[in-house]
This record gives C-alpha cells, structure tokens and sequence, in this order.
C-alpha cells in the first residue's frame, strides 16, 4: 500500500485527489494539509510514502520551501510536485529543493497514477515536455561550455589543437610553425589544462566534435 499525502491550498483540488487515488487498490490517502507547515507536519505524524506538493501557495510556507525542509527530515519520503506552471525554471528549482519529479495539475489521470508509484520506487519522474526541456538545456549547456573553453585559446594554441588532432607529432608541429618542440610542449600543456582535458585522444574528439579537421593546414 502506498500512502500518500496530499498538500495543496485549494480544498476542491484535494477532495478530487482524495477521491481519485483511495480508488486505485495499492494507495491510500493518509492525510492532507492546505500549506507547507502543516504539509510538513502531518507528513512527520503519518509517514508518508509520496507526498502530493503544490508548488504555488499562498498562505503559509511554500511547496518549495515545504520540500526543502520535509527532505531534511524525511529523506526516505518521495516528493512529487503538482502544479499549473509548465515552466523550466519552476522544474529546475523544484528538483534542486529535492523533490523527485513534477506533475501538471492538467495531466491525465493515469499520469499522475504512474507517476506516484514511479517516485515511491525512488526513481525520478517528469512529465515528456520537461524531460525534453531538461535534456535541450543539458545539451544547450555542453555546447556553450565548449565554446567558451575553445575561446579561451591563443591562435598558437588552436593551430597546435587542429595539427594534433590531425595526428602531427610535436616534431613536426614545430617544423610547421617555426617553433621548437619545447614550446609545442608547452602550448600543448597550456591548452589542455584550459579545455579541462588530460589525453591526446581526448583533444583530437574534442577538435573532431569542433569541426577542426576541416582546416587547411
């Protein structure tokens, strides 16, 4: 039996959920609460497996505020955020105060069913649309990582990226650039340590992944 408690400031919303989820045979609704305080003090009387968490309420502590604290207290508790706001920056926020996932108050009932019993297993759950947000900006985040570290080189150390990564040895590095093998060593050092990288293999994906090998040289 899952047992779930649910916290949210509008008492319509709870008798609906209420009703909903003491119908599916495994849950059991075991208490409900209309802000963060009392959210966090009937979740230490009752002991829930999942709490129901509103993001936006306006008397009292908030759900954010309420998932931080009910966390500290009650690790082993999955918090599950419901809310209205199909927005990156309430998701990001909501995870970081350590809740286990979001759910929107307009998803269907099945979703949220899932959900439930997705974060009471202890694993994560977010609705498709901010699954595909969070990995945009995962990925939006390593590209703009790169290209700052990229532009943090010299022109020599570029050049001496691009003929690295085109399987020159320093040797020959030198040969081309008119420099000596010590100071082909040196550039070599200098960017590594700026692109945060400790392998040749790792500097020639990196060049490859940047569109270096394209260059004349």
């Amino acid at each position: 039996m899952i047992k779930v408690l649910l916290v949210d400031d509008h008492a319509v919303v709870r008798m609906g959920l209420s009703v909903l989820l003491n119908n599916v045979p495994e849950m059991e609704v075991v208490g409900e609460a209309s802000e963060g305080n009392e959210g966090i003090e009937k979740a230490l009387e009752t002991k829930p497996d999942v709490v129901l968490m509103d993001l936006s309420m306006p008397h009292g502590k908030d759900g954010l505020s309420a998932t931080s604290e009910l966390k500290k207290q009650l690790p082993d508790t999955s918090i599950l955020i419901l809310t209205m706001h199909d927005d990156e920056e309430y998701l990001f926020r909501a995870i970081q105060a350590g809740a286990s996932g979001c759910v929107l108050k307009s998803a269907p009932h099945q979703e949220l069913i899932e959900a439930i019993k997705s974060v009471c297993k202890g694993n994560a759950y977010l609705h498709p649309a901010a699954t595909k947000r969070l990995m945009d900006e995962y990925l939006d985040n390593i590209k703009q990582d790169g290209s700052d570290r990229y532009q943090l080189l010299s022109d020599r150390e570029k050049e001496v990226l691009t003929l690295i990564a085109k399987g020159y040895s320093n040797k020959e590095i030198g040969e081309k650039l008119v420099i000596s093998v010590k100071t082909v060593e040196s550039h070599k050092s200098n960017l590594m340590e700026k692109l945060q990288m400790k392998t040749r293999p790792e500097l020639v994906s990196y060049a490859l992944k940047k569109g270096l090998l394209g260059y004349g040289m």
